[in-house]
C-alpha cells in the first residue's frame, strides 16, 4: 500500500518550507547525508499518530504572472495538486485575504480534491485570532490558525489531515502483480521503452523533452506474467530555470516511486551517468525500492573489449551508495536485451520479498564475529546477542546489542555485505535497526 501524498501549496513567502522544516524534523538533516541526493529537499517522509504519508513543499502560487520562475513555479504547484491525496493549502493572516489566494482557491476548488485551509503567522490568537475567520470567505472549509515558525496548531492541523486519508485497500494489497516505475531524465528514453514492451505506441514520444504529461500506468504480459510499468512524466519545458525543472522532476518521481516495487532507472548511454541521474536514484533508494539500472541507447555506442567494464564503473563511482543495483545494456530502439528486463525484474522482486529463518540468519551473524572482532571503546567490547528479519519490501533486520554506540556505521556494513555473500540480495537495499539489551549472562 502506497503512503498517501499531502502538498503543501499557496503564494510566494507565506511559510511553506518553514511548515515543511517544522513537520519534517529531524529527518531532513538525516537524508541530506545520503550521497547524490539534492540538497534542496521538496519532499519528506513524516508520520503522525500511526499514519505515514508524503509531504510535498511546492514553489510560490502566482496565478497570472508572466515571470518565468513564478510561471514555473505554478506549473510545479499544479503538478502536486494533481499528484497529491490531500492538499494543505496555505495562507498568511498578517497579509490577509488577498486576490491571489482566492484565484488559488478557485484552481483548488477545481481539482477536486481534499483541501486543509491553514492560516499561517497566528503567533498570538488574542491578536490575530479575529483576522482568520477572514478566510472562511475563500469558501474552502474551516481554517486552521497555525504558527509554523513557533510549531503552534501543528497538532490539530495533522489530525484534519490524516482524516481525509483512505483506509488500507484490502484488494490493492492482493495485487501480486510487480509494480515497475521508469524513472529518469527527460528524453532518455523511458516512453521508448515502455512502448517497444508494448510492440505499440501508447505513450506519447518526442524528441522533445518532456511531452509525457502524467505518470501512465501500463499493464504488458510477459511469459504468462502480467506487469503494471508506471512511466513517470516528463517535464513541460517552457524555460530552462534548472533549479525549478530539478524541483518539478523530483515531486513527479517521487510520487511514481511510491507506488512501485522496483524502479529502473534509465539513463542515456550517449551522455553517460551525471548527478542528476543520481538525484533521481536516491529517491527510489530511500524510499527502500528494489533497483535496476538501464543504460539506454547502448546501440549508439562505440565498443570494444573494455566498453562495459568502464562504464560500469562509471555508473558504481556516481551511484556508490546503491553498489546493490542490478544494471542492464539495452536499446529502445532496436529491443536489445529489453527481453531480459523482465528476468531482472523478476529476480529484484524475489530479493526485494525474500525471508530468511532466524536460525540461518544467526548463524551467519556468529561467523561474521568470530571471523571479525566487534569494536570496543574505552574498554567496554560490543556484544552482538541475536538479528532477525521484521519485514521484507525492503528486508528489514533488527539487530540485538549491548549497546547501539558501539553499533558502528561501517561494523553494520560488515554485518550486511556477510548477508549478501550468503544470500545475494541483488537490486535490493537492505535495511537494519539496531537495539540495545541487557546482557543477562
Amino acid at each position: 500500500m502506497s503512503k498517501p501524498i499531502v502538498a503543501v501549496v499557496g503564494r510566494p513567502n507565506v511559510g511553506k518550507s518553514t511548515l515543511f522544516n517544522a513537520l519534517a524534523g529531524a529527518r531532513i538533516s538525516i537524508v541530506k547525508d545520503t550521497p547524490g541526493i539534492t540538497r534542496d529537499r521538496i519532499y519528506a517522509e513524516v508520520s503522525w499518530l500511526d499514519r505515514d504519508f508524503t509531504l510535498i513543499d511546492t514553489g510560490g502560487i502566482e496565478p497570472e504572472s508572466r515571470d518565468i520562475i513564478l510561471s514555473q513555479m505554478r506549473e510545479q504547484a499544479q503538478t502536486a495538486i494533481d499528484t497529491a491525496d490531500v492538499i494543505l493549502f496555505m495562507v498568511d493572516v498578517k497579509q490577509g485575504l488577498t486576490d491571489s489566494d482566492a484565484k488559488v482557491a478557485d484552481m483548488l476548488r477545481r481539482s477536486k480534491k481534499p483541501v486543509v485551509l491553514t492560516v499561517n503567522k497566528v503567533d498570538d490568537l488574542k491578536k490575530y485570532g479575529n483576522d482568520v475567520y477572514e478566510f472562511y470567505n475563500l469558501g474552502i472549509g474551516e481554517p486552521f490558525a497555525i504558527s509554523a515558525a513557533n510549531r503552534m496548531g501543528l497538532g490539530e492541523l495533522l489530525d484534519e489531515v490524516i482524516s481525509y486519508f483512505k483506509e488500507p485497500d484490502r484488494e490493492e494489497e492482493e495485487d501480486e502483480r510487480p509494480k515497475v516505475c521508469i524513472i529518469g531524465k527527460p528524453n532518455v528514453g523511458k516512453s521508448s521503452i515502455i512502448n517497444k514492451l508494448l510492440g505499440e505506441n501508447r505513450v506519447i514520444v518526442s524528441d522533445i523533452p518532456g511531452t509525457t504529461r502524467d505518470a501512465v500506468d501500463t499493464q504488458i504480459t510477459h511469459d504468462g506474467r502480467e506487469y503494471v510499468f508506471i512511466d513517470t512524466a516528463g517535464l513541460r519545458r517552457k524555460s530552462k530555470v534548472k533549479e525549478e525543472l530539478e524541483r518539478y522532476m523530483v515531486l513527479r518521481t517521487v510520487a511514481a516511486v511510491e507506488r512501485a516495487d522496483v524502479a529502473v532507472l534509465v539513463i542515456d548511454a550517449v551522455e553517460g551517468v551525471t548527478e542528476q541521474d543520481a538525484k533521481i536514484a536516491g529517491i527510489a533508494h530511500e524510499a527502500g525500492k528494489g533497483m535496476i539500472i538501464a543504460v539506454n541507447k547502448w546501440d549508439l555506442i562505440k565498443k570494444n573489449d573494455k566498453t562495459i567494464y568502464e562504464f560500469e564503473k562509471k555508473i558504481k563511482t556516481v551511484l556508490s551508495f546503491m553498489p546493490y543495483a542490478e544494471m542492464i545494456f539495452i536499446s529502445a530502439q532496436t529491443g536489445q536485451r529489453l527481453g531480459k528486463l523482465f528476468e531482472r525484474i523478476d529476480k529484484v522482486c524475489a530479493n526485494h520479498s525474500l525471508r530468511i529463518q532466524t536460525g540461518v540468519l544467526n548463524e551467519i551473524l556468529a561467523e561474521a564475529v568470530a571471523l571479525n572482532e566487534p569494536p570496543s571503546d574505552k574498554g567496554k567490547r560490543l556484544k552482538l546477542f541475536y538479528m532477525t528479519e521484521v519485514s521484507v519490501r525492503p528486508p528489514t533486520f533488527v539487530i540485538f546489542v549491548n549497546s547501539k554506540e558501539l553499533m558502528h556505521f561501517s561494523y553494520t556494513r560488515y554485518i550486511e555485505n556477510k548477508i549478501r555473500e550468503a544470500f545475494g540480495f541483488q537490486g535490493t537495499p537492505l535495511r537494519f535497526i539496531i537495539r540495545e539489551k541487557q546482557d543477562n549472562r
